[in-house]
Parts: C-alpha cells; structure tokens; sequence
C-alpha cells in the first residue's frame, strides 16, 4: 500500500465516521411536537449540516481512493469504517458492545488486515 492509498483510506474512514456521527447527534437532539417540526429542528441544527459536508467531501476522497485501488480490494478496506463507528458510538453515545456487535466487528477487523497484506 502506498503512502498516497493510505492518506486516501484514512480521510476515508475519517470522513465517513465523522458524517455519520454528526447524523447522530443532529437526530438525537431533544424531539419537538409533530414530526415536521421535528425534521425542521433538525434540518436547523449545525450537525445535519456538518455530516452532509463530511459526506459529500467523503464522495471525493472515496473517488481519489477508488482510482488507485482494485474496487473489490477498496470495498472491503472501506470496511473497517464500521469498527470505527461501533467505538465511536460507544465513546460519544454510549452504546452498547453486545458480543454479535463485537464478533462481527472483529471478524471485519481479521478480513481488512487480511485484504491490507494481500
């Protein structure tokens, strides 16, 4: 893997990470009456707007990544984002580790180490 696939993987996981966290915190966010007012709050809120930049900048670094890699090799790196938000969910939003959660987060570990080396 070259210097210039990593950089390009690790704004990746970065990105889509972040976006989807940002996601999270906008819709948990106290509720307001009705559900229209609700997606209006939530449309409101600096965080729906934050992940909708990490995701359209993420489309661009996917692109970069993509061009340098063997789709069924970049697929299954960009994997390793779900680890990534499973701590991360754990971190910021205290979500459980249930041992299927562990288990499959750590068979998608096994399986990207194992595409990284090959």
């Amino acid at each position: 893997m070259t210097l210039l696939v990593f950089i390009f993987w690790m704004l990746n996981i970065s990105l889509d990470t972040s976006g989807h966290l940002a996601f999270k915190a906008a819709a948990t966010q106290p509720d307001t009456d009705g559900e229209l007012a609700r997606w209006k709050a939530m449309a409101s809120r600096p965080w729906i707007w934050i992940g909708v930049v990490c995701f359209v900048a993420e489309f661009v670094v996917w692109q970069g990544f993509l061009s340098l890699v063997p789709l069924s090799q970049g697929v299954l790196l960009g994997s390793i984002n779900i680890v990534a938000m499973l701590i991360a969910g754990r971190v910021l939003f205290a979500e459980k580790f249930t041992p299927p959660r562990v288990i499959g987060c750590a068979l998608i570990a096994v399986g990207v180490a194992i595409v990284g080396v090959g």
